[in-house]
């Protein structure tokens, strides 16, 4: 029977794992696909290029890589010290580089009055995001949406490009 993810990944157990995510359809991920004559090599680019933008906001490092013809493996180490000291503007930052804050946010962010209500909402919100800079899932599943959208635009289809979510060790 599969394990919920929040008992398989474990910071306490360790701080490092080895993750995996694999393409459907007979996509390539990379490399060159004899049977349609077309090379996929510049898809490689593609995740050195996420892994890396993603690694300089979450509290997570790429420890070592691999990216084969129809899936990929990476080595995370989940830097939860580094989250810790991260003050609430500096995690506001790394977490709107990919997404679009709530309104409340914003003004959070350029110094407006805000109630005693609203200070403690943005709090909550902040701390939610502080976890998620450590989160696996969350890591992978932007790593993993931006390619299959780069690639489904690509191939000129929709639908699922990965098997399913990603294996973790």
């Amino acid at each position: 029977m599969t394990k919920a993810r929040s008992s398989l990944i474990s910071i306490e157990a360790t701080s490092y794992y080895h993750c995996v995510s694999r393409c459907v359809r007979r996509s390539f991920l990379c490399g060159y696909d004899e049977q349609a004559q077309q090379s996929y090599e510049h898809r490689r680019e593609w995740i050195e290029k996420r892994l890396l933008a993603l690694t300089g906001a979450f509290c997570i490092d790429v420890c070592a890589y691999a990216i084969m013809s129809n899936h990929y493996h990476v080595v995370l180490h989940i830097n939860a010290e580094k989250a810790k000291t991260l003050s609430n503007i500096e995690v506001v930052e790394r977490w709107l580089a990919f997404h679009h804050g709530p309104a409340l946010i914003r003004r959070f962010i350029q110094g407006d009055k805000l109630s005693e209500a609203e200070i403690e909402r943005c709090n909550e919100i902040i701390e939610a995001w502080r976890e998620r800079l450590v989160s696996i899932s969350w890591f992978m599943r932007l790593i993993n949406q931006h390619i299959a959208s780069e690639a489904n635009r690509e191939d000129n289809c929709t639908g699922h490009f990965w098997e399913g979510r990603f294996k973790s060790q």
